[in-house]
């Protein structure tokens, strides 16, 4: 009996010990997974920030060029007004060389009427005074447009070279996300391959919670709005760099629940950090966002209550979590 007993706790054990081995398994799979989808998650939202930086260096080398060809054009035209009017002045010293302007004394002297001397005399000193001092006038504006126009030419180049940097950036980042397509094909791989009790810890690695906004109110009716509409979306799939409609990342679902009011917030979540007014966890409201982990490569809506909702990563809907599930880093009100 004694034998019995032992050779059943031995098939027991052995029994119980790969269950607990695959739970143990599943869950370093998870936190595997986790790893690997904050990974993505973050290239991917750097490299929208600097592709939003590029649109912008674009758009500054063009603002740049523009003005400086309209400084161009006034510096040439300035350049020529200058020279027609040195050619005039020319002309009258000329004309006084030659003797139609000749010594004062000598036209009063000369002349038959002396008072017509004197005023045609006068008269020429007070032109040619007028017209070098025009001169004058016209030379400083003209190296006034002059310098405009090479400070707007260096600032087109640095422009141009600012771009070129970001963009030497940019690609080093495309070149990473290129890398990392291989992970993100793993990850949904991983994701797609887990059995149903599998892909529900998933799921729930965030603590999702059932939750309601009814009565809900905020103080920023804009923010307020905002959540109202992204809780609509409760459930959406995730999908890195999306938007919307029906399919979304973290930043996008807070460019989505905000452009449907009319209100334009910044593409990534780096740049939604940076934007707005800032406010502490202590003045959170509905509708305010929430950034979370260093460096601002998660956001999230902030829903009340210490609740956020937000999209997290590829296999998980959009949902309402705990705000103390992630590590909080700010928060902003647009």
């Amino acid at each position: 009996m004694r034998a019995f007993l032992a050779a059943l706790g031995t098939i027991i054990t052995l029994s119980v010990l790969p269950i607990a081995a695959q739970a143990e398994d599943v869950d370093q799979l998870i936190r595997t997974m986790d790893e690997l989808s904050h990974q993505t998650n973050d290239k991917n939202e750097a490299v929208k920030h600097k592709e939003d930086e590029v649109k912008a260096a674009e758009d500054e080398v063009n603002r740049l060029t523009g003005v400086a060809q309209d400084t161009e054009a006034v510096a040439r035209t300035a350049e020529e007004s200058e020279k027609a009017f040195q050619a005039e002045v020319n002309r009258i010293a000329g004309a006084k060389y030659r003797g139609v302007a000749i010594d004062p004394m000598s036209k009063i002297f000369g002349a038959h009427n002396p008072q017509i001397a004197i005023d045609q005399t006068a008269y020429m000193a007070t032109i040619t005074a007028q017209t070098e001092e025009a001169v004058a006038k016209l030379v400083d504006a003209t190296k006034v447009a002059k310098d405009a126009r090479d400070a707007a030419a260096k600032a087109v180049e640095d422009a141009k070279q600012h771009k070129t940097n970001l963009e030497g950036e940019r690609d080093n980042l495309t070149r990473e996300q290129e890398e990392l397509k291989g992970k993100m094909k793993e990850l949904m791989d991983k994701v797609n391959g887990l059995s149903p009790a599998d892909r529900a810890k998933w799921v729930a690695k965030n603590g999702p919670i059932d939750y309601s906004i009814a009565g809900l109110v905020g103080a920023n009716p804009i923010g307020m709005k905002a959540l109202e509409i992204g809780m609509t979306k409760i459930g959406a799939p995730y999908g890195w760099g999306a938007a919307g409609p029906d399919v979304f990342d973290c930043s996008g679902l807070v460019l989505w629940s905000y452009a449907q009011q009319g209100i334009t917030v910044p593409r990534t979540s780096q740049a939604q950090m940076a934007g707005g007014t800032p406010v502490s966890r202590e003045e959170l409201q509905p509708g305010d966002v929430v950034g979370f982990y260093p460096g601002a490569t998660h956001v999230g809506i902030y829903a009340g209550d210490n609740k956020i909702l937000h999209a997290s990563d590829y296999g998980i809907p959009v949902q309402v979590v705990s705000m103390d599930s992630m590590p909080y880093y700010g928060a902003r009100r647009y």
